[in-house]
């Protein structure tokens, strides 16, 4: 069959597949450095294995997770700072995983774009290698899929999906979560990977730029401190739950913050009731909410405030679970405790956040 002479190109569509297949080259030694037991973490067919017996389980239950980090990736292409956001894309599916007791196994992402930039691309893939050896898991495969049309260029988005396990009858929470049960805080690194809807409206109120000086942190960029990668709580709270099994049950706190996210973990005759004054509010907390006007309860119900993961444990075992916690590198606060629900109300705060100077 004859070539039509100035036919068509997929790259005159826009599409360039050498750029895809470039940073398939550029990433797969990062993606090399996540192998662990049960995989071997090389990408390139059409699909990732994973040797279930190979990592040593014998009768295991499977727990998937898939998020994404939401507006916070528009800060990131505003100000070319890539790198963290791969992290965020791993915490926010691995630290859902570990709630449920269960080891991160593998993990797979989906990044979405206008025009393919080889080598901003492989900074985000650096950023989720990096999440998934922090998390002992391995990336065995992910898509990339040039959309112009529909991303302008320069514009990207990230979907992540994990998959984890545990042994059967170890899943969490557990049955005998009780009234009097502790609850421990772990602190965040900061505004993690929600609310940035509303981050970005008060950044705009305030007249800053994203280069300007951060005022809750004059030596580093605004950009780059709201930048600041989500926490990975996956080995702390693996080595509670396994050292102490005095942990009844996690929760991960995301969009919905304190009052939504807890109660999703409690039985539902049971809540919580908080001691605002134990919180340790971050300083970017503080900002947000003084820039932006943010009553209290909005606060507690869109943004981690300080407190990235929550923690239900024993009441004879708090200490030595706050003790292993933070041998593993947690900030731990004791925040309060398990007690009956009053009505609709299953989270009971007590007193008010520090939000001063």
């Amino acid at each position: 069959m004859a070539e039509r002479k100035n036919g068509l190109t997929y790259a005159d569509s826009g599409v360039d597949i050498d750029a895809g297949n470039r940073l398939v080259d550029l990433i797969k030694p990062m993606v090399r450095t996540t192998a662990r037991s049960g995989t071997e973490a090389e990408i390139g067919g059409f699909g990732g294995l994973f040797d279930l017996k190979a990592a040593g389980f014998e009768d295991p239950v499977l727990v998937a997770a898939t998020d994404g980090v939401g507006t916070k990736v528009k800060i990131a292409i505003d100000t070319g700072l890539h790198g963290g956001i791969g992290i965020d894309l791993v915490a926010m599916s691995v630290n859902d995983l570990v709630v449920q007791g269960a080891e991160p196994l593998f993990f797979l992402d989906y990044f979405a774009c206008g025009k393919l930039d080889p080598e901003a691309a492989a900074s985000i893939v650096a950023g989720i290698a990096e999440g998934c050896r922090e998390s002992g898991c391995a990336l065995i495969g992910g898509e990339t899929a040039e959309m112009p049309g529909l991303y302008k260029a320069g514009d990207y988005d990230l979907a992540g999906f994990a998959v984890g396990a545990a042994e059967r009858g170890s899943l969490l929470p557990r049955a005998d979560v009780a009234a009097g049960d502790t609850v421990l805080g772990l602190a965040s690194s900061g505004v993690h990977s929600n609310g940035f809807s509303l981050v970005r409206r008060i950044v705009e109120a305030s007249g800053l730029g994203f280069d300007a000086p951060a005022p809750f942190s004059p030596v580093m960029t605004l950009g780059g401190a709201l930048l600041a990668p989500t926490r990975l709580y996956v080995k702390s709270c693996l080595r509670a739950i396994r050292e102490t099994g005095a942990v009844k049950a996690l929760a991960h706190i995301t969009g919905g913050g304190f009052t939504d996210n807890i109660p999703r973990v409690l039985p539902k005759h049971l809540g919580v009731g908080i001691d605002l004054a134990r919180l340790p509010v971050l300083p970017v907390f503080k900002w947000l909410a003084e820039q932006g006007h943010v009553a209290e309860l909005e606060l507690l119900r869109t943004f981690n405030c300080g407190i990235g993961m929550i923690a239900v444990v024993e009441s004879g075992a708090a200490e030595a679970a706050a003790r292993i916690l933070t041998d593993a590198g947690e900030s731990v606060a004791v925040l309060g405790e398990i007690i009956p629900a009053q009505g609709e109300h299953r989270v009971v705060y007590n007193g008010h956040l520090d939000l001063s100077w």
